[in-house]
């Protein structure tokens, strides 16, 4: 089979990774940007996103060619979307070309017999693909000038990559030794996107087998958290719940007997506004210097680089974690002082969880009342509620398919400690206590290790 000779401007299919095909263009690379070495391949934007990355030419199928089998091995909203965006692309080119043509320019009679022309990056019809209330593309400038500083009003300070940066892979780590400590379904995500992007990263875990395919992806072991606390400079926690965060501080063999002057701890579970003061007060009180970093998101998105981190506490470490949350996360918020990040985490939570059993309920009644609960999720997906969560959570509840994305025992444990917070506050949460009994009937219905969707089965039994 004779090879394809592909070139910029041509459209493509792109496969980078564990992703699947998508379309995309190749574009010229910003003039920072260097191609890797030894390896073959061309620079692509893809559609529909705001992603671009070096992708191996063997990694690339010419667009048109393979459309048709593209389409019917992929599915998906969003895939669709982009695909629709190709489509909507290349009529506004052709339309172009067409009305050029009309008016008898010279020009374009001298070219009318070659290729269509695909636009660069900087023409109209390109960046009429990207969300309008985005800034004009900043991939011309290095990452370092690529993060969007915004000072609000209440003086919470956000760092968002201005694409998805686990996927364009153009981060410089930071040459200090990263530590993680918990595998569970968001730190696998992390830790695998630390070490992609080129981290020092050692790591521990409970159940010590998890470790392995990070190990054979270059990460080191350490044997207990406080041998992973005294070889690196910052080490970072995910795991369950306060008591798994208090019990590995200040568990035997905790993170505080290796925690030295200058040491960075950054707690990244869900845990109580309590729980981050009693471990930054322990963690300081060693010489060490404390955030809290709890992350917005699910396994998936973990996985694609795509969470949202809110921190708080020592703003320096935070500056010292930048390349870490750059490769883990598309945004990361600082909040201010210990407390603020578990206080914002519980309260997002808290109206997601809120929201997922309102929609389970939907789905539940339209069932009673004789309605199609694919026509509600229908109606409810072209309407202003229409979000991938609806989409997905709804999708996986009616193809009874509740393989965990976000635990159920873990929203039901935030539910808990939002209405907590709320109590200590003498503030109403009225709405949250109602879905907190739906979901420990859930739980009752031996739905924890599930995904929060299976919340729906309180409803069906």
């Amino acid at each position: 089979m004779a090879a394809v000779h592909l070139r910029i401007g041509d459209l493509v299919w792109g496969k980078l990774g564990r992703y699947p095909p998508w379309p995309g263009k190749i574009v010229s690379p910003p003039k920072d940007l260097k191609k890797p070495r030894g390896k073959k391949c061309h620079f692509v934007k893809f559609f529909g996103t705001e992603d671009h990355a070096w992708i191996k030419v063997e990694q690339l199928k010419p667009y048109h060619a393979h459309k048709e089998e593209m389409i019917k091995i992929n599915k998906g909203k969003r895939f669709q979307q982009a695909v629709d965006a190709v489509e909507d692309y290349l009529k506004k080119a052709k339309g172009k070309e067409q009305n050029s043509d009309c008016k008898g320019d010279s020009k374009a009679k001298k070219t009318s017999n070659k290729p269509l022309k695909i636009l660069e990056e900087d023409d109209e019809d390109l960046s009429a693909l990207k969300d309008p209330s985005e800034k004009p593309a900043s991939s011309m400038e290095p990452i370092s000038k690529r993060l969007k500083i915004i000072e609000e009003v209440t003086g919470s300070t956000s760092i968002q990559a201005a694409d998805s940066t686990a996927i364009n892979g153009s981060i410089t780590p930071t040459d200090k030794r990263i530590g993680f400590l918990g595998l569970g379904l968001m730190g696998s995500g992390i830790v695998s996107n630390l070490l992609k992007m080129g981290h020092v990263v050692t790591v521990w875990n409970r159940t010590a087998e998890k470790c392995d395919l990070f190990i054979q992806e270059g990460a080191r072991l350490g044997r207990t958290p406080a041998e992973v606390a005294s070889m690196c400079d910052i080490t970072f926690s995910c795991v369950s719940d306060p008591k798994a965060a208090r019990d590995l501080v200040l568990g035997p063999s905790g993170v505080l007997q290796g925690i030295r002057p200058g040491k960075c701890y950054i707690e990244m579970s869900t845990v109580d506004p309590e729980t981050i003061t009693e471990l930054s007060q322990v963690i300081t009180s060693r010489g060490g210097r404390f955030l809290e970093a709890p992350v917005a998101g699910s396994q998936q998105l973990s996985n694609d680089g795509m969470l949202v981190i809110l921190a708080a506490g020592d703003r320096t470490v935070y500056e010292d974690c930048s390349s870490c949350f750059q490769a883990m996360g598309k945004t990361s918020f600082f909040l201010g002082e210990a407390g603020n990040a578990a206080r914002m985490m519980l309260i997002l939570n808290m109206v997601q969880g809120s929201f997922m059993a309102t929609i389970a309920e939907g789905l539940t009644l339209a069932q009673a009342t004789g309605q199609s609960q694919q026509t509600f999720l229908d109606i409810l997906c072209q309407g202003q509620m229409a979000s991938t969560f609806v989409d997905q959570k709804c999708q996986n509840i009616l193809q009874g398919n509740f393989k965990p994305d976000y635990y159920l025992k873990h929203i039901q444990k935030d539910l808990r400690l939002a209405i907590s917070m709320g109590d200590m506050a003498n503030h109403p949460t009225p709405m949250a206590a109602a879905a907190n009994e739906v979901y420990k009937r859930a739980k009752a219905l031996d739905q924890s290790d599930n995904d929060i969707s299976a919340v729906y089965r309180a409803y069906i039994h």
